[in-house]
């Protein structure tokens, strides 16, 4: 079977096994998140031998003619010699110009970059600060509107990163970003298609860069946007969003809370109900589905069943590794 070297170590694969499956299996831990090839997380350098065209998908192609790839789609063929990414070729710096609290759990960032980031709102960036801790942020913010990126971070209770991100990181300090990536965006052609947005906790802010792009574009068909929480207060950018929906006529917002106390302009029960309540139909309409990797699949699998059509369902959804949870 084909040996992969790393750190000047050669691993054994087994059967079928990709690079980062070995890896883990003999106790290397190495960055990771989805484990699907989504998230780039887990990319790694090649430095001798080749691999799969597969584990190269979506890459740049800068990256790509520099031989690096994804660990967790890549079985390789022969053996191979790999490393961590070079910090130059991968990531640019990135300041950090705002912080300001949303909620109990959520922060907002704002980040300046030390070069132009082209990107899609909606899409994401991994970050690494000085840890060696990656992450993925989707964007919340709309590049032909705004100067800054922005990022929306959840304090997770078992989460290295998010805490780091709400105690440590603060205006004025620079983390490293990698990306954009992804395809949950809004692409224009039929401006007519009713949309249906559904996201809980920080599934929120795809979600608000997403429909700011389609209102951008003349977006003229209907668009109903389902934010979900377990407490009323957790229901962020509330207020921000109602008057985003009172100054476009086709926009319906909704706050959903599925625990007790819940605010007399919001919604009680859980956003994926609420939203399968209301639309039992769902042929000919465009979703975005972001947040809990449940809600998600969840909810993709309904949609099917009301007559959406799997091309017209765009879905990001991240889980953080075993060993360290975001």
């Amino acid at each position: 079977m084909p040996k992969i070297t790393y750190q000047g170590k050669a691993y054994s694969t087994e059967p079928d096994e990709t690079v980062l499956n070995t890896l883990l299996r003999n106790g290397v831990l190495v960055p990771y998140s989805c484990g699907a090839g989504s998230c780039h997380t887990c990319m790694l350098h090649c430095q001798k031998g080749d691999v799969t065209e597969r584990s190269q998908k979506d890459l740049k192609p800068a990256l790509k003619s520099l031989n690096y790839f994804l660990a967790c789609q890549c079985t390789p063929e022969s053996d191979i010699e790999v490393a961590l990414p070079d910090d130059e070729d991968v990531y640019i710096s990135a300041r950090c110009i705002e912080k300001q609290q949303l909620s109990p759990t959520v922060w907002r960032f704002r980040l300046e970059t030390a070069v132009p980031v082209y990107y899609h709102a909606g899409q994401f960036v991994n970050l690494k600060n000085d840890k060696e801790w990656v992450r993925s942020y989707s964007l919340a913010s709309l590049p032909v509107e705004d100067d800054l990126i922005e990022i929306q971070v959840r304090r997770r209770p078992d989460g290295v990163m998010s805490h780091w991100m709400a105690d440590e990181f603060d205006v004025d300090m620079h983390i490293d970003l990698e990306g954009p990536n992804g395809h949950c965006i809004y692409t224009d052609g039929k401006p007519e298609m009713p949309i249906l947005m559904l996201g809980t906790g920080t599934g929120l802010a795809p979600l608000i860069g997403i429909l700011r792009d389609a209102l951008h574009q003349k977006h003229s068909g209907p668009v109903y946007l389902y934010h979900g929480a377990r407490t009323s207060d957790e229901i962020y950018l509330h207020e921000e969003i109602k008057a985003i929906a009172a100054q476009h006529n086709n926009v319906h917002y909704y706050g959903c809370v599925s625990g007790d106390e819940v605010a007399a302009d919001m919604q009680a029960g859980r956003a994926a109900d609420i939203a399968m309540q209301q639309h039992p139909d769902l042929k000919g309409y465009r979703l975005f589905l972001c947040g809990a990797p449940e809600m998600v699949r969840e909810m993709r699998k309904n949609a099917f069943l009301a007559g959406a059509s799997m091309a017209d369902i765009s879905a990001d959804a991240f889980t953080a590794p075993e060993h360290e949870k975001p």
